[in-house]
């Protein structure tokens, strides 16, 4: 028993280490979860204190608690046993699927990123390449209930539009997302994870990939966490608003109840004088399939090139980007009035308003004269700028009266700049790059009567 045992070094030092990694587990990590645990709840009861709307317990739950959540919903087992009889195999095998689609949806956030790393860079993105412009920010927001749950239903004009709305709604409330493939891409999905957006497969057709989509929406609705959702599906690719798909109002008008915490959809109307990817989405538009053709080289080459016109001292901001936000649409009010809740219908109210509320931009608007009644001469240009913006409800445009000759020089400059329209015997005339790029840009105003083009 008390014999000497010869024992290889690699062994023990492999030994050594499970033993310190056991240690480690069961005397210091949990010390320094609690640690980290204290200085976020600290974080927290600051950033609450000065939120209009404050973060959610749900938002701010483990992880792992909100999958195991999920994952044992009667709704979400009841679809893995569905699911295992459809497809013949065990319920267990059933299981791990539904396990694996909630660790792929499912958001770890972090108050400290999103207020600081998040909110920041969002910030510096949006003053940095446009001039912002807000309307009815704080007469909207300001009324609704604190109680409420807020979704935020917006056109998706650029990737920027998540940045841009987030730099808005930074002072009043934490914003989750739905995005798609795209941000699954690691490093980018650490943090996209960590700002609480969760990912979702638009072609997924899985019944079971959308039982547990669905529930997840619905948990996150009742816990009252703030979203911000397009039901567009995606980029538009010419311009317009496309007609809205009913998949994450369906999921959130489904686990509404009555008696329960209401749900307020805000409208929110976005437009750019520039879109950064609007060749690139153009490009797929002409192909007919949403397969865009950018890569990590297209926009290192896009952000070298701006980084040299501001060192060069070059360096103008791509015009306006504007958001407008419309009357909030109050689901139980919605069910009063109707007597029934039709997720078309609510669908078709709420988009009706954000397709109404599209900011009128100088870029949208001289495009919308040229492509209509090219080639102009500039009295004339101007005359059909002023006509346009003195028949718009003044709550849309983002320039007085005093500043709209102004306005239609900046959109005119803008788009001499990009050689989409050139200046020749005393008319401007739409170039050949400019008769595909232009009516893209129209296109968001297609809302505006071309009665008022003269």
């Amino acid at each position: 028993m008390f014999d000497t045992i010869e024992l290889p070094i690699w062994f023990v030092v492999i030994a050594a280490v499970f033993a310190a990694i056991a240690a480690l587990e069961r005397a210091l990590i949990p010390s320094v979860r609690w640690y980290f645990r204290r200085r976020m709840q600290r974080v927290v009861t600051r950033l609450n204190a000065r939120l209009d709307r404050p973060i959610e317990p749900f938002k701010l739950a483990r992880r792992h608690d909100m999958i195991q959540r999920l994952l044992y919903h009667p709704d979400v087992m009841q679809a893995v046993n569905a699911h295992a009889h459809r497809e013949g195999i065990p319920e267990n095998v059933a299981f791990q699927q539904a396990k694996k689609h909630a660790r792929e949806i499912v958001p770890s956030f972090s108050a400290t990123v999103y207020f600081t790393v998040a909110s920041t860079i969002a910030r510096f993105l949006s003053e940095t390449l446009y001039r912002v412009r807000i309307g009815r920010f704080d007469a909207v927001l300001s009324g609704l209930d604190p109680k409420t749950t807020v979704v935020f239903v917006m056109n998706h004009r650029s990737n920027m539009d998540y940045v841009l709305v987030t730099y808005l709604a930074a002072q009043r409330s934490a914003l989750s997302y739905a995005v798609g493939e795209w941000a699954r891409i690691w490093p980018i999905s650490l943090l996209i994870r960590a700002m609480g957006a969760f990912f979702i497969r638009r072609k997924s057709r899985g019944l079971l990939y959308r039982r547990v989509l669905a529930r997840y929406v619905q948990m996150a609705t009742q816990g009252g966490v703030t979203q911000a959702v397009f039901p567009e599906g995606g980029l538009s690719l010419d311009g317009r608003i496309a007609p809205p798909r009913l998949g994450i109002l369906n999921y959130v008008i489904s686990g509404w109840e009555p008696k329960g915490r209401d749900v307020t959809f805000v409208p929110v109307s976005i437009n750019y004088d520039r879109v950064l990817e609007d060749y690139i989405l153009l490009a797929a538009g002409k192909r007919g399939q949403r397969r865009f053709g950018a890569n990590i080289s297209v926009i290192a080459r896009f952000i070298g090139k701006q980084f040299w016109l501001w060192l060069t001292g070059r360096y103008r901001r791509f015009g306006y980007a504007a958001v407008h936000f419309g009357t909030p649409v109050s689901l139980s009010d919605f069910h009063k009035r109707t007597g029934a809740i039709s997720s078309a219908v609510l669908a078709r109210e709420i988009m009706a308003q954000v397709e109404a509320g599209i900011p009128v931009l100088p870029v949208p608007l001289v495009s919308l004269i040229l492509v209509n009644n090219a080639p102009l001469r500039a009295l004339e240009l101007n005359a059909a700028f002023v006509a346009v913006m003195q028949a718009v409800e003044p709550e849309y445009l983002q320039t007085t009266p005093e500043a709209w000759a102004e306005a239609a020089e900046a959109g005119v400059l803008n788009l001499m700049q990009r050689k989409l329209i050139v200046h020749e015997s005393g008319y401007y005339i739409v170039t050949e790059k400019g008769k595909s790029v232009l009516p893209y840009y129209a296109a968001s105003l297609s809302h505006i009567s071309k009665k008022l083009i003269k």
